[in-house]
């Protein structure tokens, strides 16, 4: 019976500490959504793609300022971003 016992206390162990070595995993990239990749693909021929990434950091910034301005949420905001970014 003891033995029983600490066979299951041992087993119960190993998982648990199995399971926690996955949880601190980083996770990898997972691929890119179809959805994702036209919007991808206009982005990369857009006027904002030259840019350096502290001035498209400030367009983002300057377009969201804008959408709040405007009271937009969801896809309307997400689309009014989308255009004001490449502009």
């Amino acid at each position: 019976m003891k033995l029983m016992l600490s066979s299951l206390l041992a087993g119960s162990l190993i998982l648990s500490s199995v399971a926690a070595g996955f949880a601190q995993q980083t996770p990898t990239a997972a691929p890119a959504s179809p959805a994702a990749a036209p919007a991808a693909a206009a982005g990369a021929t857009g006027k904002a793609s030259g840019l350096s990434d502290e001035a498209k950091k400030a367009k983002a910034k300057e377009c969201s300022t804008q959408a709040d301005a405007k009271g937009l949420h969801g896809k309307e905001r997400k689309a009014f971003r989308q255009k004001c970014k490449q502009s």
